[in-house]
């Protein structure tokens, strides 16, 4: 029998009365017998697992920004084609985003010990509830929660499900017992207990939650087992899955308007369409450390070094209207920089390097010698380069795209009238307001990670599996409708704006409502869809296969080297 890992894997009950905040009882009657028979004792732990998704913990010596929610929306987004870091940084982000992942980073090793302590109180939490018959609403929290924890394991640790059921999967906690040898289950045994999980909870949970959507509701479970089943590839249980949900309401009565939408994630602890965020309050307000800080520099309060990629700008280009552009993507403009057309695009010349990836290169061409009605040219020194519009990378022939050809390598560009761009580099500064302005505060956010936007595209994801195209595309168009892009912009199976596939509609779709929320990388591999990151930034110039072999993250070195459990390949 290996080793136990008491570090990583298992939390006993002295590890969660660290993990909570002490709001409920004094301290000299706080005890291991009252938490586990008293009800508010039962809650109080329970609240536990919420707080250790938001608190910052030290991990070797490194403690500002070192929470689970950062590193999650972090880990789970980057490795994705919609975000580009303008250049190199010491942060553990960075490896997240150049595939240059080790298994002694903080990031890898916080988010799995964080993981797993939420897993061990939400068992402590399930075998109370158990033993005192009390309780079932907050067993259902705990579920749901389990469920969770398992799934964002399963899914950043270990190879997608469509590769197989019987790979090596993520270890599977049912038990507070700290004597449980660890092991790691198989994708299809972790998956199966995460819908087991899931389907009880909807069982338990009520129809509202006991607060904001910082807690789990019925629909809630419902909403996640939907996800859980679309990786499965179980697509008419996420039909049902959804029914379940909306239990008999339709979409419209819980997506956030048109009219405020560009003011939901602000406001998203307390909208309707949340399912399930991290809620932050003003006091958990991290500044430069929160998760939105990389995307959005507001009043110098944070870094506003990742910026949207070139493909998804074009997307949302193609329709100027849609609220999910003017709302959550702020272009900045100088006040004083040289006049001029800007032309920036990968440098070509350093794109087979393997750390520095693609740096930018950006020209401000003050004269273009003009060619046809898409085509110009400009001067590299004595060399005449051609720009131009073509169809690109991406689906929809009725959409064109900037490409240079520089130094003999066709490029995809952008070009912009005085742009603005970071003082250490050449990217202009596109911030992104998902994760902002919460209460008023440029970085304060309650991050979402699961709402009705989200199950929209689930059903019509998985109506298009079932052979349902038109349903499929009907989906589509209520959250086009809902972002503003009128009758002209929706689809049906014969005006398809020069898409040939309409699975590739539904996943584009995807990308625009669904960007810098931790999903578009899970999106590509299940659909055997590549990521081609032939863009400026930090990253390498590459186009990432779907089943490159080191798209999961290793397994921390103080886990596997202690419980004995397998490394992931390649590391």
């Amino acid at each position: 029998m290996k080793t136990v890992n008491k570090l990583f894997i298992v939390v006993g009950l002295a590890g969660i009365l660290c993990g909570c905040k002490m709001d409920y009882f004094p301290t000299d009657e706080l005890s291991s017998e009252t938490l586990l028979k008293d009800e508010k004792g039962i809650t109080y732990i329970m609240d536990g697992c919420y707080s250790v998704l938001k608190d910052q913990v030290e991990y070797l010596g490194y403690a500002s920004g070192n929470d689970y929610c950062r590193h999650y929306f972090q880990m789970a987004e980057y490795p994705g084609d919609n975000t580009c870091l303008s250049s190199r940084t010491t942060d553990p982000l960075y490896q997240a985003l150049s595939y240059t992942m080790t298994d002694d980073l903080k990031n890898v090793g916080t988010l799995w010990m964080l993981a797993y302590k939420v897993i061990g109180m939400s068992n402590t939490v399930i075998e109370a509830c158990d033993k005192n018959g009390s309780g079932s609403s907050i067993k259902g929290e705990a579920l749901f929660m389990r469920a969770l924890m398992h799934l964002h394991m399963v899914t950043l640790f270990a190879k997608p499900y469509c590769e197989g059921r019987d790979n090596m999967g993520v270890p599977l906690r049912l038990k507070s017992d700290v004597n449980e040898p660890v092991t790691r289950a198989s994708v299809g045994e972790v998956y199966d207990q995460i819908a087991a999980d899931l389907a009880e909870a909807a069982t338990l949970l009520g129809e509202k939650s006991r607060g904001n959507a910082g807690y789990p509701c019925k629909a809630s479970a419902y909403g996640l087992l939907s996800r859980v089943h679309l990786y499965m590839g179980k697509y008419s249980d996420v039909v049902t899955d959804v029914n379940n949900a909306l239990n008999g309401g339709q979409f419209e009565d819980f997506l956030e308007p048109n009219a405020t939408f560009g003011s939901y994630f602000a406001n998203a602890k307390t909208s309707k369409e949340t399912l399930f965020c991290i809620g932050h309050e003003v006091t958990d307000n991290k500044g430069q450390a929160s998760v939105g800080s990389m995307y959005n520099a507001g009043a110098n309060t944070g870094w506003g070094e990742v910026y949207p990629s070139n493909p998804i700008l074009y997307m949302y280009e193609r329709y100027p209207e849609d609220v999910r552009y003017t709302a959550f993507i702020s272009p900045t403009y100088p006040k004083k920089q040289k006049a001029g057309l800007w032309v920036y695009f990968p440098n070509p010349e350093s794109k087979d390097r393997e750390i520095v990836g693609a740096q930018t290169l950006a020209l401000v061409l003050d004269t273009l010698i003009e060619g046809d009605d898409t085509t110009f040219y400009f001067m590299d020194g004595a060399t005449q380069c051609k720009l131009y519009k073509k169809d690109g990378m991406l689906p929809g022939s009725e959409y064109k795209e900037w490409y240079v050809m520089y130094r003999g390598e066709e490029c995809m560009a952008r070009v912009h009238p005085n742009m603005k761009t970071r003082t250490t580099d050449l990217n202009p500064q596109w911030f992104v307001l998902k994760f902002a302005n919460q209460d008023g505060y440029d970085q304060l956010s309650s991050p979402v990670y699961l709402r009705w936007g989200e199950l929209v595209l689930n059903l019509a994801e998985a109506e298009y599996h079932n052979g349902n195209k038109a349903e499929a595309l009907g989906y589509v168009n209520i959250l086009r409708n809902r972002a503003g892009i009128g009758e002209e912009g929706q689809f049906s199976e014969s005006k398809m704006h020069g898409y040939a596939d309409v699975l590739d509609v539904v996943l584009d779709e995807r990308r625009l409502e669904l960007a810098f929320e931790g999903h578009r990388v899970f999106d590509q591999i299940r659909n055997h869809r590549d990521m081609d990151r032939r863009y400026p930034g930090a990253n390498q110039w590459e186009v990432v296969p779907y089943n490159r072999e080191k798209l999961q993250y290793p397994i921390p070195f103080a886990e596997w080297s202690v419980s004995g459990i397998p490394q992931n390949p390649g590391y």
